[in-house]
C-alpha cells in the first residue's frame, strides 16, 4: 500500500509504537494543552483513528502550559506517557522552564482504564528538560532525555540513566552528547528528541539539533550492543547529520523522530516531523505546520542505518487500510 507524506498533518514530535498488534500514535498538539492517543491495527488507519484525550493541562501550576512531545511506554506492566510541560505561559519568565512529567495507567489497554497524573520525573538535575524516551536492553530499563546543565553552555544535551521505577532514575546521569559540531549549533545549541533502535549488534540513538526551522537536522550515536551503555567511551557520534532538509522535495527541518516497524515486521520505519515550506509563518513557537511523516529505513552491508532523502510517497510492505 502507498502512503503519502505528510502522513498526519499538524502534529509534531510524533511517536508511533506497536503493542499487541496495534499501532499507537501520540504527538504534540498545536495548542500544547493536552496529551492525546490514537490506535489502529494498521498504519494507514492512524490517519482517521479516533483520538482519545488522556490528560488535559490544568489552568495553573508547574505543568500547566506548553505540553510537548509525549511518548507512550510499557514499563513493568504499567503504561506510562512521558511528556514535558512548563508553568503557565502568563508568567513570561517561566515560559521555558520545562520539566519532565508522567501519566500512568495500570490497564492492559492504554485506550481504556484511568490515566492519572503521576508527577514529575526525577532525573537528578533540576533544570530545563524535555523529550524523554525509554528502552530496555540486556535486562536493564533505561531513561534517555534532553536537559540543560548549568555548567555546560547551550540549551540541551542528551543524558542516559537506568530507571529505578517509572518516575525515578538510578545513579548519576551520564552525558552522551552535547552540541559541538557546526550543524548542531545553528540558532540554538541543541541536542534533543532522542530515539532508540537496537539492530545488527548495535544500539543506535538518533537525535535532533539546532533551531526548529529549516536548519533542524538529525544526528546519530551508536554503541556496541555488548558495551557498557553507561560508559561515555562506548558511544560513537557521527560528525555529520544523517537526515536534513531537502528543498527539492519541499521538506524542511526534519527531526524529532521515533521508530516503528511495517505491518509484516520486515522493515524498520522512520517517523519524523517536518514542514513543507521554508519561511515560517508567524511565531515559530505557535506555528502548527510541522507534520508527521514516515518512510522505510534501510541498512548498509555493515549494519549501519541509511536514512536517505525524505520521500513524498511511501510504499510499505504489508500495509493495510
Amino acid at each position: 500500500m502507498k502512503l503519502r507524506n505528510p502522513f498526519i498533518p499538524n502534529l509534531a514530535d510524533p511517536h508511533i509504537s506497536r503493542h499487541d498488534g496495534h499501532y499507537h500514535f501520540t504527538a504534540s498538539v498545536p495548542e500544547y494543552d493536552r496529551v492525546v492517543l490514537r490506535r489502529s491495527p494498521t498504519l494507514a488507519g492512524l490517519v482517521q483513528a479516533q483520538e482519545k484525550t488522556l490528560w488535559t493541562a490544568p489552568p495553573s501550576g508547574p505543568a500547566s502550559s506548553l505540553v510537548w512531545a509525549p511518548e507512550l511506554h510499557r514499563i513493568d506492566g504499567t503504561w506510562f506517557v512521558y511528556f514535558a510541560a512548563a508553568p503557565s505561559r502568563e508568567i513570561k519568565d517561566d515560559l521555558f522552564q520545562h520539566r519532565m512529567y508522567a501519566l500512568r495507567n495500570p490497564s492492559p489497554d492504554p485506550m481504556q482504564g484511568e490515566w492519572e497524573f503521576a508527577g514529575q520525573v526525577d532525573s537528578g538535575i533540576d533544570a530545563f528538560c524535555l523529550d524523554a524516551t525509554s528502552f530496555e536492553h540486556r535486562g536493564v530499563r533505561y531513561y534517555l532525555w534532553a536537559q540543560k546543565h548549568p555548567d555546560i553552555a547551550g540549551n540541551s544535551n542528551l543524558y542516559l540513566a537506568p530507571l529505578r521505577d517509572g518516575l525515578r532514575i538510578r545513579g548519576e546521569p551520564v552525558l552522551l552528547t552535547k552540541p559541538e559540531f557546526d550543524w548542531e549549533v545553528q540558532g540554538f545549541l541543541v541536542n534533543e528528541g532522542p530515539s532508540v533502535l537496537i539492530r545488527h549488534g548495535r544500539v543506535f540513538v538518533t537525535y535532533s539539533a539546532s533551531a526548529t526551522d529549516e536548519r533542524y537536522a538529525m544526528g546519530l550515536l551508536w554503541a556496541d550492543a555488548d558495551a557498557d551503555l553507561l560508559d561515555p567511551a562506548s558511544w560513537h557520534k557521527s560528525p555529520a547529520p544523517v537526515f536534513v532538509s531537502d528543498p527539492e522535495r519541499e521538506v524542511f527541518g526534519p527531526g524529532h523522530n521515533s521508530f516503528t516497524v511495517a505491518e509484516d515486521d520486515s522493515t524498520d520505519l522512520l517517523v519524523y516531523h517536518a514542514r513543507n515550506y521554508r519561511d515560517i509563518e508567524g511565531d515559530p513557537l505557535w506555528n502548527p505546520d510541522r507534520h508527521t511523516c514516515l518512510q522505510p529505513l534501510h541498512w548498509d552491508a555493515d549494519g549501519m542505518p541509511l536514512f536517505g532523502r525524505p520521500l513524498r510517497e511511501v510504499e510499505l510492505p504489508g500495509a493495510g487500510a
